[in-house]
């Protein structure tokens, strides 16, 4: 098994930092030369992650006393390194909207529904195999201000964190067929059709559990040719 601390820089796939059609990347990209900050001991070790996980902590369904609104799915893959290569004991964790495309969160105004039941958060660490897996409900498409009549793909949110503070990654995970792909902003600053691919998963027939939820197979891979693009 590799143990080889998680590392990541920007690969040709991943979306340019400041794209035009995705507005506030103006707002939110360096204007000026980056300055080199060498690591301390703080950014090349990192807390014991493993300590934080609690059992159920990875089914976004069982968080409130009812059932949540909506197509129950389970979602699962690998995180894997350049050569294939499973990553074991990273931290992966998720937030998204609920079945309505609303989020549990005071900035979020749109008038769809809240679910009483859906926080729409949850986390794992990868095992031996790198694997994780998250039971969660299928979140909904959402308006939002970028352009007129502006709306994002449904889309769960993704974030990785290896052995040090440093090392976080985050990235998005689609659902295969949207009709909305061609008309957002964010998957599209994503330059290579190939590497935006990357970022929708695979229907699994296989791990779907009849009469109670649809599997979607999504496998992050940090580098090389076929690396998942981040942000």
């Amino acid at each position: 098994m590799d143990d080889t601390p998680l590392r990541y820089s920007r690969e040709s796939g991943d979306p340019p930092l400041d794209w035009p059609p995705y507005k506030s990347t103006s707002l939110r990209h360096p204007k000026q030369p980056l300055v080199y900050l060498p690591h301390t001991i703080t950014e090349i070790t990192g807390p014991r992650l493993g300590g934080i996980i609690s059992e159920g902590d990875n089914d976004l369904t069982n968080r409130h006393a009812g059932e949540p609104i909506g197509e129950r799915i389970i979602v699962f893959g690998r995180v894997l390194d350049a050569e294939g290569k499973p990553l074991r004991e990273t931290l992966v964790e998720i937030w998204q909207a609920n079945a309505a495309g609303r989020y549990r969160h005071r900035s979020d105004r749109w008038p769809a529904p809240l679910d009483p039941n859906f926080s729409g958060a949850g986390r794992c660490m990868t095992d031996a195999h790198g694997g994780y897996r998250f039971v969660t409900i299928k979140p909904g498409p959402y308006p939002w201000g970028n352009h007129h009549n502006a709306w994002r793909p449904a889309h769960i949110h993704f974030s990785l964190l290896g052995r040090a503070f440093a090392q976080r990654l985050v990235t998005q995970m689609y659902f295969p067929g949207d009709p909305l792909f061609s008309y957002d902003p964010i998957f599209n600053s994503v330059p290579e059709q190939a590497a935006r691919e990357r970022m929708i998963a695979r229907f699994s027939i296989e791990s779907t559990q009849p009469h109670w939820a649809a599997a979607y197979e999504f496998d992050i891979v940090l580098r090389g040719p076929a690396a998942t693009p981040f942000e």
